[in-house]
């Protein structure tokens, strides 16, 4: 399998190579901050069956962070490889995809999404834009709810209790980091809720193991395509977080990072029937609303310790700075309005 390397490496001979027919012409922009990885948005010209647009997923430009985030790369490549067939969530059609052995380089060759645009973070979604992500959500859920065969796979990794210990030691002085790059804007009450995650994280993140599955990790509105109005149907991106782990952890976290928390309040009932409805059509059984609802507000410590960390690995930027006090506020606002540090 061919691996390209940068952008160079989208050439026209490469890409006739991958689509076993003539490619005359390829024409690239860059899209995205790219700090975990490069995207690239093509136009090609050739024979039929060419696509005629397309973006390409690299390796980070700055070779010294590749080693790091190799097993992010590996991640996202096998999500499309062994997982994607194998669910109903909506993703970009891959066309291409391949993985040094190294897992330091890698090319994925994706469908352009053209012209459904990004979520956005900060703003928020509608409750409608809100329903339609939680029901594909389901569909990364609940066709392999509690699947055993999950479990054989080197590449997916479950946390353990040494996991945790080590979480637990790395999320609390990231926590401190953060309280203090933030002093002034944070409110005093998420400050201590933020304490309170990191005293409770160690035994919240191994909870619960009866329900497990896959968990996307950073299911929020950046990594959420959503199509023009008034169609329906958004497509998730971004699979380099994925993990095992309890599967409501990605429900609590968007619902309680993307919704201004009256909103949430006000249609979060509704909205875990919604996702709970659509995961009985893909044959979850025994599992009813309200322990759906229970694990929910369980699962609620997902959105300080993505927030937390994601600030802490991130490159600093303005509106990284305004994302993450965003989500702090929102999800900080759920655990204390679910009493989810009570359920620990």
């Amino acid at each position: 399998m061919t691996v390209i390397d940068g952008p160079s490496g989208l050439t026209p001979d490469a890409l006739s190579e991958i689509f076993q027919a003539p490619v005359t012409g390829v024409q690239w922009e860059k899209v995205g901050s790219g700090q975990i990885g490069a995207c690239y948005r093509l136009r090609l010209e050739g024979a039929e069956g060419v696509p005629r647009r397309l973006v390409a997923k690299l390796a980070a430009e700055d070779e010294a962070s590749r080693a790091f985030l190799g097993p992010a790369y590996r991640a996202e490549v096998s999500f499309y490889q062994d997982i994607a067939p194998t669910v109903a969530v909506r993703t970009p059609r891959c066309h291409y995809s391949a993985l040094s052995e190294d897992n330091t380089t890698f090319v994925l060759l994706l469908e352009d999404l053209h012209p459904a645009t990004q979520g956005d973070q900060i703003a928020g979604c509608t409750p409608q834009q809100a329903a339609d992500a939680v029901t594909n959500l389901a569909g990364l859920h609940g066709p392999r709810w509690c699947d055993p065969t999950l479990l054989d796979l080197p590449w997916l990794s479950a946390v353990g209790e040494d996991d945790a210990a080590t979480l637990s030691e790395v999320f609390a002085p990231a926590v401190e980091t953060f309280t203090e790059r933030f002093a002034g804007e944070l409110d005093d009450r998420d400050v201590r809720t933020l304490r309170e995650t990191a005293e409770a994280i160690a035994a919240w993140v191994t909870g619960r193991p009866e329900r497990f599955g896959l968990v996307h990790g950073d299911y929020r509105l950046d990594n959420l395509i959503f199509p023009p109005a008034p169609e329906r149907g958004v497509t998730a991106v971004d699979w380099q977080t994925l993990s095992l782990g309890h599967p409501l952890r990605d429900l609590a976290f968007f619902l309680g990072t993307g919704l201004e928390p009256g909103d949430r309040a006000t249609h979060e009932r509704s909205l875990v029937g919604a996702y709970h409805a659509a995961l009985t059509g893909y044959g979850v059984d025994g599992y009813d609303l309200d322990e759906c609802f229970d694990d929910y507000r369980f699962a609620a410590l997902q959105g300080p310790l993505i927030t937390v960390l994601g600030c802490a690995y991130g490159a600093r930027t303005e509106r990284g700075d305004r994302m993450f006090l965003t989500m702090t506020a929102r999800s900080c606002a759920a655990i204390r309005d679910l009493g989810t540090l009570g359920l620990v």
